[in-house]
């Protein structure tokens, strides 16, 4: 007995030798001995940032102190709030310099909660329903009239003069065969922000959506509309209403075409206001002159805390910079963090900065922008001429064991497009997509639905390819022709 006890406790003695030698998978293994002398530095460079940000990563708690403020929509009292909370955590990092960018912003509020309802079969519907950003009150005792219903801008256009005292029902419904579901979203938001432009020029009193999302739920998503060139005396009250109620109003709607919606809505437009993008960088230990950006937004709608959308992307790109100077790694370019404010509705931080940065004969050669909420991380987009795009696709056998397979052509973010020119290279961070949009711009866009190692991963990603830029993209490409 005791023999076989001393055996046991050999064998396991053994085993654990050999696990603490072998922290390679064979797929690694096998991508290593392909690796050049110079990639296997780089390769063991990414791996020491996901090994610190899975031990003593910063972003999980940043976006609780963050997710606390609430809803950060330009202008209010919490985005004025999650300004000073970005330069304090800035501070704590150690950026070489911190500032606030002053930007003027739009100033749209809510007001008190909406309300829907229709009857059908002498029984009250209730429904979900929430203002779209920008969009006029209706009038104090709402508004009740016959609805239309369409599937797109084309159908309503074609409406003419039958959507004159109406309510125009937009229920053009996601593509869930798009397996991405950002590419299902891009092809019906246009009803959300061109509806009531479109039908308001026609005399429709209203205009109702059903929500931006690939699922049946009860919760109406909130986002920007616009009136375009309307005359003021053709604006419409706009709103998002549930998906599900979507579906239940459009069945009620075959049932009896004549049913009458009444909806009330109180939000208004105030004058612009003050506010900032908050800054912050490590000076370029060999071309201080050349800038790389990453950020997110700061502000968010008003309906929930805006935790994926996109206060995921904001403790992200401040995790970057951490982890390159927990790590020694010092960057040859400038690394500039950016919380930009006003993506929401109107992309004002991003065109000032952008303004700025012309008016100072700054030099970008990159930018990374983390805008697409904090799930696993898949890869990147890359917005750049073809000898770059080429570039980053090349890093893939240093990118994909961390599960970042898609390095694809594609649009960067809405808040580093305006520094776009031949020259710059422009990258998106891309985490997997499918639960995104179950809470995009809604009320359940809340802290306790980001999972801490899906964030923290996608902190390493975004740093990584942040290093490998810092790395190749200037001394590779020229910025002149």
């Amino acid at each position: 007995m005791k023999k076989r006890t001393i055996l046991s406790l050999a064998m396991a003695c053994i085993f654990t030798v050999s696990c603490k030698k072998e922290h390679k998978t064979p797929q690694e293994q096998k991508n290593s001995k392909a690796l050049s002398a110079e990639e296997k530095k780089d390769s063991t460079n990414i791996k020491h940032l996901f090994n610190s940000v899975l031990s003593e990563g910063k972003s999980y708690q940043w976006l609780r102190d963050l997710t606390s403020i609430g809803g950060r929509l330009s202008g209010s009292e919490e985005a004025a709030k999650a300004v000073v909370w970005g330069e304090k955590v800035m501070k704590e990092v150690g950026l070489d310099s911190v500032w606030l960018q002053p930007v003027m912003v739009p100033h749209w509020v809510r007001g008190e909660k909406e309300i829907a309802n229709y009857t059908h079969n002498g029984k009250k519907v209730n429904v979900p329903i929430c203002a779209l950003g920008f969009s006029i009150a209706t009038p104090s005792e709402g508004i009740t009239a016959e609805v239309i219903e369409v599937k797109s801008l084309d159908q309503a256009e074609a409406l003419g003069e039958k959507a004159k005292g109406k309510i125009v029902f937009f229920n053009g419904a996601f593509d869930n065969t798009l397996i991405n579901t950002f590419h299902a979203y891009g092809g019906c938001v246009g009803q959300r922000f061109a509806g009531a432009a479109t039908v308001g020029k026609f005399g429709a009193v209203g205009m109702i959506v059903r929500s931006m999302t690939n699922g049946i739920d009860d919760y109406p998503h909130t986002g920007s509309m616009s009136y375009k060139d309307l005359p003021e005396n053709k604006y419409i009250p706009a709103a998002a209403i549930s998906s599900r109620a979507a579906e239940n109003l459009s069945k009620h709607l075959r049932e009896r075409p004549n049913l009458k919606f009444y909806f009330k809505q109180n939000c208004k437009t105030l004058p612009d206001t003050p506010s900032f993008n908050v800054v912050g960088q490590i000076n370029g230990s060999e071309n201080p002159d050349k800038i790389m950006v990453v950020g997110g937004h700061l502000d968010s709608w008003d309906l929930g805390e805006g935790a994926h959308d996109d206060g995921t992307g904001v403790v992200q790109s401040l995790e970057v910079a951490y982890l390159l100077k927990k790590n020694g790694i010092k960057p040859k370019n400038t690394l500039r963090v950016v919380f930009f404010m006003n993506e929401e509705n109107g992309l004002r931080g991003a065109t000032e900065y952008n303004r700025l940065a012309e008016e100072n004969d700054e030099i970008h050669i990159g930018a990374l922008e983390a805008d697409a909420g904090g799930h696993t991380p898949r890869g990147f987009t890359i917005d750049a001429n073809e000898k770059n795009v080429d570039l980053v696709k090349s890093w893939k056998k240093l990118l994909a064991p961390y599960g970042l397979h898609d390095l694809l052509k594609g649009g960067a973010g809405a808040d580093i497009k305006p520094l776009k020119n031949d020259h710059i290279t422009l990258i998106g961070y891309r985490p997997d997509s499918q639960r995104y949009f179950d809470y995009h711009h809604t009320e359940t866009d809340t802290f306790d639905k980001v999972n801490k190692r899906e964030l923290e991963l996608g902190s390493a990603s975004m740093a990584s390819i942040i290093y490998l830029m810092d790395k190749y993209l200037y001394t590779k490409n020229t910025l002149k022709p």
